[in-house]
């Protein structure tokens, strides 16, 4: 049997059941924007949904298996279960499906270079920065990323047919769908444990992901992260190292952090100055992600020391360590971090304006918790305080074993003052009741946690115009 192919639907209408999700409504753009008819639903509303109709694209809010009824093709995400109404609908009209993945993989074929950048946590920001260059350079590359870029106004963008880059997710081993020419590998840690039976596992996977290059593609990964270099060195293909600190073909020389905590350097490849970045986002990891995104835009033929002033230019990824409002004197930010590594960074972040830091968790999905809950407990120590909320479901449903209670009792034991807070209301009530002025509130989750942040800064505003009226 042939493979499906979604260019066999140009004619059709193709309807995209989770299409408010990240990865799906950058697809939904790329798609309208080479001409297929789209249409498609979410769960919920939201900015996503918004942004679609405004392009002229059908989407719903909640089931609709009538919408399913005239289609071709039918999109789904990994996340939508097979028992959906609009899936099950699909099936009994005899509409075949096709995966995210599936579908992402097909429209990268074709191109020059697929730049695909993977690894457990880093991946929206790294291939962000790699978009940025080879747009400010000109290059006209085509872009699909997990996040939300003003340089590309959203997460993806059509171009030329010399330059893909995206994200190339791990998640029920999506990214074997893609066809890398060259691999950005930010790191291999645990996550994602519902569909993977360990780290041995994951590591697995990503080796099936670097032997997808061809023989002479080029992977660049962390030079300190011994299943990376283990995963380079096996594929036998080309490949290039970079660190912050130790030896490696990309170094960081003379890095300094200012008060924000944003990095400045020099970097050099295999010993000579390269150019300088100084940049306007913080964190060591982001120092980290920008050496990395230099190696990577290096190996697709930009010039080094303008690739550098690209990434001097960078204002960073929405909720990304985004700062997002003032409230009762509270700065808040919100990060997308969901696995403890990842929160950890961005708690570090946080630390370094020397602030009072209340730190908003919002546990993603069940399995997570359980896999990593030892890791959760003490991920946020740097933090003054820790709020955590109810667990994000997303795809799972309730084990009945495993609730944010637990963790915060386990963080307490720890020696972390935490409290739980299990609704958005709930953990206003103690934000605006607890907080002082200077504070900075970070909310953390891939979930809906930044709709907390949306929410205070509209009360807020709503309330002091209030009182301005009064006056």
């Amino acid at each position: 049997m042939s493979e499906l192919s979604v260019f066999d639907f140009k004619e059709k209408r193709l309807h995209m059941v989770g299409i408010g999700g990240s990865s799906m409504s950058g697809l939904a753009r790329m798609l309208a924007t080479e001409g297929f008819s789209v249409s498609g639903s979410d769960s919920q509303e939201g900015y996503a949904l918004e942004g679609l109709r405004k392009m002229g694209i059908r989407v719903y809010a909640g089931h609709h298996p009538e919408a399913v009824s005239d289609a071709g093709l039918l999109i789904y995400s990994a996340a939508i279960s097979p028992a959906d109404p609009e899936r099950l609908a699909a099936r009994d009209a005899g509409i075949p499906q096709m995966e995210r993945a599936v579908l992402l993989g097909q429209l990268m074929r074709g191109y020059e270079n697929t730049a695909c950048v993977c690894g457990t946590h880093g991946k929206t920001t790294l291939s962000s920065m790699l978009a940025q260059i080879l747009l400010d350079l000109g290059r006209d590359p085509t872009v699909h990323i997990g996040g939300s870029l003003d340089r590309l106004g959203g997460g993806s963008r059509v171009g030329g047919r010399k330059y893909f880059v995206a994200e190339a997710c791990e998640f029920n081993r999506s990214f074997l769908q893609m066809p890398p020419t060259l691999a950005l590998i930010t790191n291999i840690e645990a996550d994602h444990l519902d569909c993977y039976r360990d780290l041995d596992d994951i590591e697995a996977a990503f080796a099936q992901f670097v032997d997808r290059l061809p023989r002479n593609g080029l992977s660049i990964g962390l030079a300190d992260d011994l299943r990376v270099m283990r995963v380079m060195e096996k594929s036998g293909r080309p490949y290039q190292t970079m660190s912050l600190s130790g030896n490696a073909d990309w170094t960081a020389r003379d890095l300094r952090y200012g008060s924000a905590g944003c990095a400045r350097f020099e970097a050099c490849r295999k010993g000579v100055p390269a150019g300088r970045i100084e940049l306007k986002v913080a964190g060591d990891f982001n120092a980290l992600h920008a050496l990395h995104a230099l190696a990577g835009a290096a190996a697709l033929g930009c010039e080094p020391e303008a690739a550098c002033r690209s990434l001097s230019e960078l204002i960073g990824v929405h909720r990304r360590f985004e700062f997002t409002g003032v409230v009762q004197g509270m700065r808040m930010y919100h990060d997308y971090g969901h696995n403890p590594a990842e929160m950890k960074s961005a708690v570090g972040v946080a630390a370094m304006q020397g602030r009072r830091v209340i730190a908003v968790m919002q546990p993603h999905t069940y399995s997570r918790v359980k896999g990593l809950f030892d890791d959760f407990l003490t991920c946020t120590r740097q933090a003054a305080i820790t709020l955590v909320t109810d667990i994000f479901a997303a795809r799972e449903a309730d084990p009945g074993d495993i609730h944010s209670r637990m963790l915060v009792e386990g963080m307490r034991g720890s020696g972390i003052e935490a409290y739980l807070t299990p609704t958005f209301e709930d953990t206003e009530h103690w934000l605006l009741r607890h907080g002082r002025e200077g504070d900075l509130v970070l909310t953390m989750g891939c979930g809906n946690i930044n709709l907390l942040n949306d929410l205070m800064q509209k009360h807020w505003d709503d309330k002091q115009s209030a009182l301005e009226g009064e006056s």
